[in-house]
């Protein structure tokens, strides 16, 4: 059973940064496409950022200047740098194969809030 473990999230002022983290089990972590993935109150989650088994990088262009998607093979995690953060960026932050696979859930995700 894939399982996705998200840490990292908190609450921070506009201007700062976090590094989220994401440690998956369960499945052969190094071919898979892992995604970050985030859901606003009332709004439906969205794709971040992925990264190919082989590190390739693609964001959603509004965040491409701000978030850093990467991967550690070894460890079977995934991160995401997030700096200059607005108060837009508050959502509940989610990993997840990408594309996303049939059967594979959601963990419980890592919330972030950015206020003043």
């Amino acid at each position: 059973q894939v399982q996705f473990v998200e840490s990292g999230g908190g609450y921070v002022q506009p201007g700062g940064s976090l590094r989220l983290s994401c440690a998956a089990s369960g499945t052969i972590f190094r071919l898979r496409g892992m995604g970050w993935y985030r859901q606003a109150p009332g709004k439906q989650r969205e794709l971040v950022a992925s990264i190919t088994p082989g590190g390739s990088t693609n964001y959603a262009d509004a965040l491409k200047v701000r978030f850093t998607i990467s991967r550690d093979n070894a460890k079977n995690t995934v991160y995401l740098q997030m700096n200059s953060l607005t108060p837009e960026d508050t959502a509940l932050y989610y990993c997840n194969t990408a594309p996303l696979r049939v059967g594979i859930s959601w963990g419980q995700g890592t919330q972030v809030t950015v206020s003043s």
